[in-house]
């Protein structure tokens, strides 16, 4: 198992959002499209990704990859899993876009609506729910464009995290 064990001691991101913002369609996507510009160079989430890759390239059989919401830094790693095994980018997308229908987003919108309200003190909107339990493809591009844009390439940032050719190669 291979854990997140970095800087977790403080409240995640997505939580102090939804405390602290009007909970909107326009901000609860805004903040989406942040995080995954920021999240291929949080530094924790680098160590993490690191030291998935280098246990992919080791070890045989298969792999679950999950975290609290199970589709913001999982389909991030999930991506640059497909990304690694040759998968075509347009696979990549649609792949991570059954997040949604994982998520059962319908089927929860009431309850979590409900939950937040309770938690919250105010009701956030169905579309600015919708955002926090789905996903949308322009959050994964804009963390390929993040990455394209400060690395240099996919590759070039896999090997700064230590998922170097070799280990792409054995995985």
């Amino acid at each position: 198992m291979i854990q997140c064990d970095l800087g977790d001691q403080t409240e995640a991101p997505h939580v102090a959002f939804l405390r602290e913002t009007d909970l909107t369609p326009e901000s609860a996507r805004a903040f989406f499209l942040d995080y995954y510009d920021k999240a291929p160079f949080e530094p924790r989430h680098q160590e993490l990704f690191g030291r998935y890759f280098a246990a992919l390239a080791k070890d045989e059989g298969p792999v679950l990859i999950h975290c609290t919401a199970g589709k913001d830094r999982t389909g991030l790693l999930a991506a640059l899993t497909h990304h690694v095994l040759g998968v075509h980018d347009d696979d990549v997308r649609a792949d991570y876009l059954l997040t949604n229908l994982a998520a059962r987003v319908d089927a929860r919108l009431p309850m979590i609506t409900q939950a937040l309200e309770a938690s919250l003190g105010k009701r956030p909107s169905e579309t600015a729910v919708r955002a926090f339990l789905g996903v949308e493809a322009s959050y994964l591009d804009a963390a390929f464009a993040s990455i394209q844009a400060r690395s240099g390439s996919i590759e070039a940032y896999l090997d700064a995290i230590g998922a170097d050719a070799a280990t792409r190669e054995a995985i």
